[in-house]
């Protein structure tokens, strides 16, 4: 149970109940509904308005600009890392991450902080045991991939806007779309089928100024004609847009993609060609059921072999928290606790998302950094004795060598950095 509940979960919270069967556990978070709910926290079409108010704000009366979307972040990044650190189904949080960083959108283009985490919830996190191809067509027209991707000001060169302002488009959200999101850098296509799904895109824009800010399709800023993508014709309008994205979604290279993805993130850094076949034909035999997709990565035996993952610092942290039973508020600021460790929140340096790779976060640097913060949480430490802990948190994956260091420890908070500092707590 140990190993299901970090390899597939985010550590074990404190001293709750191991789930007597591992692969029931993990089947019911898939099967059953999300239980994370954010109440309080605004939708996009909000988000977008607080945004263009800040910015006129900004425009009006600089030294009284508004951090109202400061707030905002702060809120969506507590509420998040709250549900993270207390949630029941951590399986299905971590393939919120895990689709979250698939389709990853950053903080460092200005505009998508205010409707960052409204993304997650409303673009990812209600598809990820669902279609891939509702996923794929949420996120491409969410407010934060738009903004991100520089399609909001994607204009046709032959569209009324093009001819009438000279401006054309830019192909930063079809490549993207093409190279990282769908078929993959080896999924068979070319600058010439960049250009033709950039033409399909135009006019996927928002608009930022009506009561209600989003999704909208410029039809005069839309590229006039059919299109070809990948040998396949699209008529123009948001409906070839659409009917591309179902085409590409369900495509085999992108199948393929995503079955290598899932098993590099969930099995190993070189997962098994096998298990990855595996999950690439349970995709393609339903339809791009990311939630049958989920369950075969478990049924895989590759999957149940020694950790060897490495916990990304996001993982870590989540991790240790639980373990330690800590809530969100007792902790330093999140974004620089993750982004001391390497990894700030929301905020990849390019559109891939973060690596998901041992060899990516194994720097001595970035290690030493985790040894210390982790020595900063574990004074906030209080209940058992700190082998107890240890061997409550990981059961039968605590290492001899781990328990007799533990033992010689000079002080409780100096066992407890020791076990989280571990080879076998940072692994996953």
């Amino acid at each position: 149970m140990a190993h299901a509940l970090v390899r597939f979960g985010l550590g074990r919270k404190g001293a709750e109940p191991a789930p007597a069967d591992p692969t029931a556990w993990l089947r019911e978070q898939i099967e059953a509904p999300d239980p994370i709910r954010f109440p309080s926290l605004p939708d996009s079409a909000a988000c977008l308005t607080t945004l263009r108010e800040e910015r006129a704000m900004r425009r009006e009366n600089p030294p009284a600009a508004s951090t109202r979307v400061r707030d905002l972040l702060r809120a969506e990044t507590s509420a998040q890392m709250q549900a993270a650190m207390a949630t029941e189904a951590p399986f299905r949080e971590r393939l919120v991450w895990f689709w979250g960083n698939h389709f990853a959108v950053s903080l460092r283009h200005g505009g998508v902080a205010a409707v960052a985490g409204a993304y997650v919830r409303e673009a990812i996190r209600p598809h990820v045991t669902g279609r891939f191809a509702d996923m794929l067509l949420a996120v491409m027209r969410h407010p934060a991939m738009l903004i991100y991707l520089d399609n909001v000001g994607s204009v046709g060169p032959d569209s009324p806007a093009g001819l009438r302002m000279g401006r054309g488009m830019n192909e930063n959200l079809a490549r993207e779309c093409l190279e990282l999101h769908t078929l993959g850098a080896d999924g068979g296509f070319t600058q010439a089928d960049v250009t033709s799904f950039a033409r399909i895109l135009t006019g996927w824009s928002i608009d930022l100024q009506g009561p209600e800010p989003g999704f909208l399709f410029r039809a005069g800023a839309h590229e006039p004609g059919a299109q070809t993508l990948l040998g396949h014709r699209f008529e123009e309008g948001e409906a070839g847009g659409r009917a591309a994205l179902a085409f590409l979604a369900t495509h085999p290279a992108t199948y393929r993609y995503l079955a290598g993805k899932l098993a590099t993130h969930f099995i190993a850094d070189t997962p098994p060609a096998d298990a990855v076949d595996r999950i690439a034909s349970r995709l393609a035999d339903t339809g791009g059921d990311l939630g049958a997709a989920a369950l075969a990565v478990v049924a895989e035996r590759a999957a149940w072999q020694p950790l060897t993952k490495l916990r990304t610092p996001l993982d870590f942290v989540v991790a240790c928290a639980r373990a330690l039973d800590l809530r969100e508020e007792t902790m330093p600021d999140v974004h620089a606790v993750l982004g001391g460790l390497g990894e700030p929140l929301w905020m990849p340096p390019l559109p891939n998302g973060w690596p998901d790779r041992a060899a990516d976060w194994a720097a001595p640097e970035l290690l030493m950094r985790r040894i210390d913060w982790a020595h900063a949480v574990s004074g906030r430490a209080a209940g058992a004795d700190p082998v107890q802990f240890a061997d409550t948190t990981l059961g039968p994956l605590l290492r001899p060598e781990t328990r007799a260091a533990m033992e010689r420890a000079g002080s409780r908070r100096d066992a407890i950095t020791l076990f989280l500092g571990s080879p076998e707590f940072q692994r996953r």
